[in-house]
């Protein structure tokens, strides 16, 4: 019997909640049951209470706002823990309509993909000003190219995955989890497609960020920390490369002043260019390093998920 399982990441929407609630699907095709999971990112305005009120099958709180990346961990851990076998993840603000529920988890039903993102047509989306559409572009356009996922809509928080699939991406930012998870993504090899999706109008500002700079910052930081820390040996080896090659521009330098009797004046460029050669070979030392704490760290996500397999089977399913 194949479970899904909605979760809605939740901070202080107790007067949006129901509406998001009544636009979801109490059945969908492919899927024998349907659950609701609200994770309440330490609320003040009774977002808890709202949800039981509806009637939500499950419930995570936090004691204090912790971020969108943090409440998005808790509901994964506490989908795979209620058995679901496929997770949809959506906002509590209605932002994405509950309907298409169904279309977005068809291709995970149909065995064609591991991960689906729903695509809101960042292009000629109506609810998208102008700077926000341009921003968005920018930002799925760089995500494919280091993620190497054919995706046009790299933000969108509209996503459904397998368990196995779930089982397998750790978020490790604060921020959001978008960007990490579908380079990790691509990073894992997982089977990841696109679904057209509808959305509604904005009801309030995004509590995600303050300004469109504030967002820039972030979203850049979580894409470069994400990139550098399932790419370790590639990225130090190149910053390695560019500080090498830079470091033999005044070696050079030296070298030809030297040749013509003249290197006592130009020491000051060997001793830059010695001392950036010795800053490129530590950053390929670093990377190599950094590859072989990666390759420790597959084996630890693995082992992680061998053991939430067993904690969460049935234990009349497990080997003596």
């Amino acid at each position: 019997m194949r479970k899904l399982i909605i979760q809605i990441p939740a901070f202080n929407e107790a007067d949006h909640l129901p509406e998001t609630l009544a636009c979801l699907p109490k059945s969908v095709p492919g899927i024998e049951v349907v659950e609701y999971l609200v994770i309440d990112d330490g609320s003040v305005d009774g977002t808890s209470e709202i949800a039981r009120q509806h009637g939500v099958h499950h419930i995570v709180r936090h004691r204090r706002n912790r971020g969108l990346a943090a409440a998005f961990r808790s509901g994964i851990e506490k989908a795979m823990a209620e058995g679901a076998d496929v997770i949809v993840n959506t906002d509590a603000d209605n932002q994405y309509e509950g309907a298409d529920i169904p279309a977005l988890v068809a291709p995970i039903v149909e065995g064609r993909a591991d991960v689906v993102i729903g695509d809101r047509g960042v292009g000629d989306n109506a609810h998208f000003g102008p700077v926000k559409r341009l921003l968005q572009r920018l930002g799925s356009s760089t995500v494919r190219k280091l993620s190497g996922v054919d995706i046009k809509d790299a933000v969108s928080g509209f996503r459904a995955m397998t368990r196995e699939a779930a089982e397998r991406i750790h978020v490790t930012t604060d921020f959001s989890y978008t960007t990490e998870m579908l380079i990790q993504t691509g990073r894992k090899r997982m089977a990841v497609m696109s679904v057209p999706v509808r959305t509604n109008g904005p009801i309030r500002p995004s509590r995600l960020f303050n300004s469109i700079p504030q967002f820039i910052i972030n979203t850049g930081t979580t894409i470069l920390r994400a990139y550098a820390m399932h790419n370790a040996l590639r990225v130090f080896v190149l910053m390695g490369a560019i500080l090498g090659l830079i470091g033999m521009v005044p070696v050079v330098r030296f070298l030809i002043f030297y040749l013509e009797g003249n290197g006592d004046g130009y020491l000051q460029s060997l001793i830059l260019g010695v001392g950036l050669l010795v800053l490129g070979f530590l950053a390929v030392m670093l990377g190599v390093l950094a590859d072989l704490v990666s390759a420790n760290r597959k084996l630890l996500e693995e082992l992680s998920r061998r053991v939430n397999r067993i904690e969460n089977s049935d234990p009349s399913e497990r080997d003596d």
